[in-house]
């Protein structure tokens, strides 16, 4: 009996600590947010949040306010969702509010990146450089000649002269970018390795081809590898794809390709000057590639899908591109020359800016996560002030608390490409809500420290694909009265959503 009692003890103390770290005894303290833990123990909402985040944040707020604490998967997060108190949470300081350790966590368990000291830092720095300014002019040439390469390569062909392509949107709009932008920032096949321009020119075509079909595998599977909910053998098959990646975007792959671009080169260097090994530095290029392009094909699925929805949105697009190619000396002509599209002349579209704007306001839908270093009082702008636990998590949804706020964005919901022009034809920034101006009134790249870096290229991207689209292509549905296709709910967080289907449309060329 004396020794049962110390065991009974050991095993009453065990449990109780297991309830303790299930969050079993957390109780809502004086002046913190509404608490939700949900029923499951350390699991809480965690289920219907993945199923559908935005409705299951749309209940909460309705439940609890627009500041609420819930339990997802063993931690305790505050969601602030409230447009003009934004400002509290991008403005805190790096002592209580820290990117980095939410970031750190996700590289390692989606690309097998162990982070260093600084890393963000290199990121930052170099994507100033090259990423902005004239950095980005170079930038931008790069992608025109692989845009031209992927999409006009063939055009002077007598097959293709007026006869229309059938093809799914989603998969050749996601296709035509990733394969450019990834051209662009990784490299060429060198001329002379393949003994002339146009072999080497084919075999960048069939490569980048070869990998986006894999990269395609693995963005299916990256919602569930980022939540760590794969089955075993998705899991396998996740691996295998981190390993083809890793070799596809090496060190040495890419030490014989021309064209590097000087972003990924500098953080390259970086990486080495500090010591880290090479195995680790290829992990870090798939880190890159997936930053820089998971997001901008889908978003431009989701421009020309808009477009060719709204004819009066078309037209004004279309009539704006012809009108800079026609100021810039240029002409799209039958075995003519291909167009030269400039950084300067993707300056001169007002009315596409409005509409790329307005497209990843309706279909990109970040989650800005944080974690809390120390105790804090978050303020909000109508006076109130909550207690923010050390070691919890503060995140904020804007799609819902600016995106879809009629108030603010009138028509929520609707595609209105001009929505982001005042009368003047200059850029709209003037929102309001209850009688306030809205500084935060798009977020689709993030904000403060995790604001998306790479921005301004991922813009130029999205902008060129669709000027050449435009000067050499004549495109529509396949069926005009299609209803545009819901998204995929399992995204939700991870930058640009996705449709639960393709669309099928038609191309030709205009002359």
């Amino acid at each position: 009996m004396e020794l049962l009692l110390p065991i009974l003890l050991g095993i009453l103390a065990a449990l109780i600590g297991g309830l303790y770290l299930l969050g079993v005894f957390r109780q809502r303290r004086p002046g913190e947010p509404p608490l939700d833990k949900g029923l499951i123990p350390w699991l809480g909402h965690v289920l219907e949040f993945r199923r559908n985040t935005s409705k299951f944040l749309e209940r909460m707020k309705e439940k609890h306010g627009d500041v609420f604490t819930i339990q997802l998967g063993g931690f305790y997060i505050t969601f602030l969702q409230d447009p003009l108190s934004f400002g509290a949470f991008v403005k805190e300081s790096r002592e209580k509010l820290d990117f980095s350790k939410f970031a750190v966590h996700l590289v390692r368990r989606v690309f097998g990146y162990v982070a260093i000291e600084g890393d963000h830092h290199i990121l930052q720095t170099s994507s100033n450089k090259h990423l902005k300014g004239d950095g980005l002019e170079v930038m931008t040439q790069s992608m025109m000649c692989n845009l031209q390469n992927l999409l006009l390569h063939n055009i002077g062909s007598a097959a293709d002269q007026g006869t229309w392509i059938e093809d799914g949107l989603f998969m050749y709009s996601y296709n035509i970018l990733f394969r450019a932008g990834y051209l662009s920032l990784y490299g060429n096949v060198p001329h002379k390795s393949e003994g002339s321009e146009e072999k080497a020119k084919e075999k960048d075509r069939a490569e980048s081809e070869a990998l986006f079909y894999e990269f395609r595998k693995y963005d299916q599977l990256f919602p569930n590898l980022a939540y760590g909910v794969l089955p075993p053998r998705e899991r396998m098959e996740a691996e295998r794809l981190m390993e083809y990646f890793w070799n596809a975007l090496s060190v040495q792959k890419m030490r014989t390709k021309d064209n590097i671009s000087r972003w990924v080169w500098d953080m390259q260097q970086s990486k080495e000057e500090m010591g880290m090994k090479e195995s680790m530095i290829n992990k870090y290029m798939f880190v890159l590639l997936w930053a820089s392009q998971g997001n901008t094909g889908p978003s431009a699925f989701w421009l020309l899908l808009f477009l060719m929805k709204h004819p009066e949105a078309m037209a004004a697009v279309k009539e704006e591109v012809d009108k800079v190619l026609k100021e810039s000396g240029q002409e799209v002509q039958h075995g003519g020359p291909l167009i030269n599209l400039t950084r300067e002349m993707l300056m001169k579209t007002p009315i596409l800016d409005s509409a790329v704007e307005e497209t990843l306001r309706l279909t990109a839908a970040p989650l800005l996560t944080r974690a809390v270093l120390q105790d804090m009082t978050l303020k909000m702008a109508d006076g109130r002030e909550y207690f923010i636990r050390k070691g919890d998590r503060m995140a904020m949804f804007p799609y819902i608390a600016v995106h879809i706020d009629p108030e603010i964005h009138p028509d929520p919901h609707s595609f209105k490409y001009d929505r982001f022009l005042n009368p003047d034809g200059t850029k709209k920034t003037d929102f309001y809500k209850a009688g306030k101006k809205v500084k935060y009134y798009s977020m689709p790249w993030g904000a403060g420290v995790s604001m998306c870096p790479g921005r301004f290229f991922a813009t130029n991207e999205l902008k060129q694909y669709a000027f050449l689209m435009l000067v050499y292509f004549e495109f529509e549905l396949k069926n005009p009265d299609e209803k545009i296709p819901e998204i995929d709910f399992r995204r939700w967080g991870f930058g640009s959503m996705q449709p639960v289907r393709d669309v099928q449309f038609r191309y030709k060329l205009r002359y």
